[in-house]
C-alpha cells in the first residue's frame, strides 16, 4: 500500500478550519488595532493636525508679542540719554504723572480698544 505524504492531501486537510480562521482574525485584528493608534493615537495623524494648528496661533501670538517689545523698544530708545525725545518725555509724565501746567487742560482718552 502506498503511503500518502501530507503534501498530497488538499490544503483544508492540512490545516484545521478554526485555525485559519483564527490566524486570519488575528492578523485582522491586529491591522485594525495598529491602524487606530495610527490615525487617532497620541502620536498619530489627528494629533499631528492639532499641533500644527496649535503651532500656527502660537506663531501669531509670537509676532503679536514680538510688535509690542519693538515698539516698546523704540519708546525706551527714545527716552533713553543718548536720543531724548521731549515729546514723548512730556506725553510720559503728563500720562503718567499726571502732570500738567497751571493753565492747561488736559483730556485722557481711552486709547484700549479691549474694553
Amino acid at each position: 500500500m502506498r503511503r500518502t505524504s501530507r503534501y498530497d492531501m488538499p490544503f483544508d486537510a492540512r490545516r484545521p478550519f478554526t485555525r485559519r480562521v483564527f490566524g486570519t482574525l488575528f492578523c485582522v485584528l491586529a491591522l485594525f488595532y495598529l491602524g487606530f493608534h495610527a490615525v487617532s493615537g497620541e502620536r498619530g495623524v489627528w494629533a499631528l493636525f492639532s499641533e500644527s494648528r496649535k503651532l500656527e496661533a502660537l506663531k501669531v501670538e509670537l509676532a503679536e508679542v514680538t510688535a509690542k517689545r519693538e515698539a516698546l523698544d523704540t519708546k525706551v530708545h527714545h527716552l533713553s540719554d543718548n536720543s531724548l525725545d521731549l515729546d514723548l518725555l512730556d506725553e510720559q509724565a503728563r500720562t503718567v504723572l499726571g502732570l500738567a501746567g497751571k493753565n492747561e487742560v488736559v483730556y485722557f482718552l481711552n486709547n484700549d480698544k479691549s474694553k
